[in-house]
């Protein structure tokens, strides 16, 4: 069939909107028609070839939309089901067979090399190849092709268009908190960076029952909407005594759980020299796969301190992303707050806008049809 997408053909480009044809799903794929999918910043390292995907390509990897079609064998979904499309994995792999899906022996194949497991890519204009597949998926565009591995079925009730960062961003942000550094009533979290990844940790440290929580960020709009969210203090990042101020805030202990979500190194040492004996500092993205971090083993080993990666949140999008969006509507997660909305066609607008700071997390959707 034929499709419009959103085509990354060099780094640092726009993309060109184009008519691309679309294989029909084949056995456990779901053909999807997007409502609506968020802006990553992954998509943008993409773009620009910090990650190892080949171009031309259709990216995109937060979609919201409606099932078109099934392949064979798939029960997970129907036609006419609203649905999240969210990471791809293997699914027997030691981490898929253990629940953690997002530490798939298989991720960076699966999410970030445009084709399928088996090479196929499924895409083309005309004669010519189109990467897609990726985070099993590529919704930036009309119609995806997505795995029952990578398909969350979503209520009715929830608003489609909204939905798509719960995909990665925000189940990121919110995931780490609640799930991989377990945040408990009556304790600190510490956040660094308030886009979208931050501020939903900051909310989920609100859920969690976080009675301090910190905000960092060189953004004063950002800053302030971080305290509207529900952090208890927003420090600015180049404030002089910024380490000073994070230790007043905790009673001169430190912080038992810090995020960084900017993935500087000098950040992330930060980050640590701010945990209080036993405490866990999580890294969300990093800016180089080159980057390295210099710790002091003293201080680490110690008093029982940790750094850990985290990937997606530890999520089982299955469960945590229909969890999240009944905290949406209760009011309890209001993720809202963060999005702003495009046209399809203005999506290197929003690119743009999410590159500068100027929207948290765009979302581009496509005209009711």
């Amino acid at each position: 069939m034929n499709i419009i997408a959103a085509v990354a053909r060099s780094p640092r480009a726009p993309f060109s909107i184009e008519t691309l044809q679309l294989e029909a799903p084949r056995a456990g794929e779901i053909l999807v028609r997007v409502i609506a999918t968020g802006i990553c910043h992954t998509d943008i390292a993409m773009r620009d070839q910090q990650l190892p995907t080949p171009q031309p390509v259709v990216l995109g990897h937060e979609g919201a939309g409606i099932v078109e079609s099934v392949g064979a064998g798939v029960t997970k979904v129907e036609v006419g089901d609203p649905v999240v499309m969210t990471f791809n994995s293997c699914g027997h792999c030691p981490s898929c067979s253990g629940g953690q899906a997002s530490y798939c022996h298989d991720f960076f194949p699966r999410n970030f090399f445009g084709t399928r497991a088996d090479g196929s890519i499924g895409l083309s204009k005309d004669a010519e190849p189109v990467h897609a597949n990726i985070f099993g998926q590529s919704s930036f565009a009309s119609h995806a092709l997505c795995h029952e591995r990578n398909i969350v079925k979503v209520p009715t009730s929830a608003p489609l268009e909204l939905l798509g960062p719960l995909a990665c961003g925000v189940q990121t942000g919110a995931g780490a908190v609640l799930n991989s550094l377990a945040v408990a009533p009556g304790d600190s979290l510490l956040v660094f960076g308030t886009g979208s990844v931050g501020l939903s940790a900051i909310m989920a440290g609100v859920v969690a029952g976080a009675t301090t929580i910190i905000a960092v960020d060189l953004h004063e709009q950002r800053l302030a909407l971080a305290k509207e969210l529900g952090a208890s203090h927003a420090i600015p990042a180049n404030a002089e005594d910024l380490m000073e101020q994070i230790f007043q805030a905790t009673g001169g202990i430190g912080v038992d759980h810090a995020l960084d979500t900017t993935g500087l190194p000098t950040v992330i040492q930060k980050a640590v020299d701010a945990l209080a004996p036993r405490g866990t500092c999580g890294i969300v993205g990093a800016s180089d796969p080159t980057t390295t971090v210099e710790l002091n083993l003293t201080h680490m080993m110690s008093a029982g301190r940790s750094l850990r990666g985290i990937v997606e949140g530890d999520s089982l999008p299955d469960i945590f992303i229909p969890a999240l969006i009944r905290l949406y509507e209760q009011g309890r997660f209001p993720f809202d707050r963060l999005v702003t909305f495009y046209d399809f066609d203005q999506i290197n607008q929003a690119i743009d806008d999410a590159e500068h700071g100027r929207a948290i997390k765009p979302i581009v959707r496509h005209p009711i049809h």
